[in-house]
């Protein structure tokens, strides 16, 4: 943060971080070749917000967590307006795709909270990371594998860290 920002009384970034760990994570070409996941701005999207909603229930799920959780979503939405108006989206048709990109994080959260309580995460992959249309078997097995793993490292992992950007 510059001097001015401070002088001003701007709030240091403190999501971003996390972000940029889960956007890495959520970037690495495995998804894409072993997990079947399309690699097009659809398919990056929606792994991003598969991650992002795995770690946002590990923030959650902290009693301390629901406030990194907030400014991991806010720290989302910057992003996507950014990469919105970066590929041609017009000012005022940005309001309304980043809305829609807010309802389905919302709704993946949801749908990745009950399949793990229920512990099968695969029929909310295949409708929310697939869209509907189920990849082979040995695909969506190497992502729900890999999810429910790092579900799992993310759990023991201590809320310093992981807000840190260490992801395990």
């Amino acid at each position: 943060m510059s001097w001015l920002g401070r002088l001003l009384g701007e709030k240091p970034d403190e999501a971003l971080p996390l972000y940029t760990a889960v956007v890495r994570r959520a970037r690495a070409e495995h998804w894409y070749l072993d997990g079947a996941v399309p690699d097009t701005v659809d398919g990056r999207f929606d792994m991003i917000a598969t991650l992002l909603a795995i770690v946002m229930l590990r923030l959650e799920a902290d009693p301390a967590g629901g406030d990194p959780a907030a400014r991991l979503a806010e720290r989302f939405v910057d992003d996507m307006d950014g990469q919105l108006r970066e590929i041609g989206i017009g000012d005022i048709i940005v309001g309304k795709h980043i809305g829609k990109m807010m309802s389905m994080l919302g709704g993946r959260l949801g749908a990745y909270r009950d399949g793990l309580a229920a512990g099968d995460i695969g029929p909310a992959l295949v409708r929310n990371l697939y869209r509907g249309t189920a990849p082979d078997e040995a695909a969506l097995a190497h992502v729900r594998d890999s999810v429910m793993a790092f579900n799992g490292a993310l759990a023991a992992t201590p809320m310093p860290y992981l807000l840190a950007g260490d992801l395990p």
